[in-house]
């Protein structure tokens, strides 16, 4: 479907994005499902600096991993990680995005400080309850995730049978949310259906069959599949061996709606941007 361009705010940088965005993943983990998005201090300079090369807009730097059945850790241990990511991340790339993963209002505080421009959150603000006052009070972007209420670490138990109706749950869920998170005055936010939080393989898909709808939220769609279970799994192959398989369906995320692109492989994903807007003039061409 075509895109619609749009605008963040993104701690005093104004990000206007013409077409898909793509943000590049930045673990300062030891435990994240993948582990080729795991970076140590000595690497974060140069990670960052071939990610911006390759296209990224966008960097999310997490401290925590949020794979299916992952711990929760302190904001403290988690500040301890990231705050050098980001520091070595803005030293040698002081024009990109810096979004920060984390479900801690402490954290979103020191981050942005330490210039992240965003904030990217799993749990919709259920984890602490004074993250999204937090965001307001900061004036950065929100990524508004949907996931059951659970943790990481027993999401897939909470597993929910929508029958025919995961796309209308998480569809008003999204909207619910995204009324009160107004009401307390961000004004930057991005959705995200939350692929692989708490939901099965046939739920998966059935929410990327039907991310158009999503735009109907009149906000950008954030597209989490790479490298995923939902992607490696039905193939019986891991996470090392998908990024063919997770470029085939970035491409339809964008064909269905998607504004950004939450990456492991910077290059490939900036790739399957361009080849979906040669599709979209093709597209303009024949209508015209």
């Amino acid at each position: 479907m075509p895109f619609e361009p749009f605008s963040l705010n993104c701690n005093g940088y104004f990000l206007r994005a013409e077409r898909p965005l793509v943000m590049g993943i930045l673990n300062a983990t030891p435990d994240s499902f993948f582990a080729g998005s795991r970076v140590q201090a000595d690497q974060v300079g140069a990670a960052a600096g071939a990610m911006v090369e390759a296209g990224a807009k966008i960097l999310d730097v997490g401290g925590m991993s949020t794979r299916p059945g992952a711990e929760l850790i302190t904001s403290e241990e988690e500040q301890s990680r990231i705050l050098p990511v980001i520091e070595a991340v803005r030293a040698v790339a002081p024009k990109v995005v810096i979004s920060c993963d984390t479900v801690y209002a402490a954290t979103a505080r020191a981050a942005v400080a330490a210039g992240a421009g965003m904030i990217n959150d799993v749990s919709a603000g259920r984890f602490d309850d004074e993250l999204l006052a937090a965001v307001a009070e900061l004036r950065v972007p929100y990524v508004l995730m949907h996931m059951p209420a659970a943790t990481p670490a027993t999401m897939q138990q909470h597993t929910q049978d929508y029958g025919d109706k995961v796309v209308t749950h998480v569809w008003d869920f999204l909207a619910e949310q995204l009324i009160a998170i107004r009401q307390l005055g961000v004004l930057d936010i991005i959705v995200d259906p939350g692929f692989g939080f708490g939901k099965n393989q046939a739920q998966n898909y059935t929410l990327l069959k039907n991310l158009h709808a999503f735009r109907h939220l009149g906000v950008p769609v954030l597209a989490g599949i790479s490298r995923k279970g939902m992607v490696y799994k039905p193939l019986k192959t891991t996470p090392a061996e998908s990024l063919p398989a997770t470029a085939a369906l970035h491409l339809y995320a964008l064909q269905q709606g998607a504004s950004i692109l939450r990456v492991h492989d910077v290059k490939e994903g900036v790739e399957v941007v361009k080849l979906w807007s040669l599709l979209e003039e093709a597209r303009l061409v024949g209508e015209g």
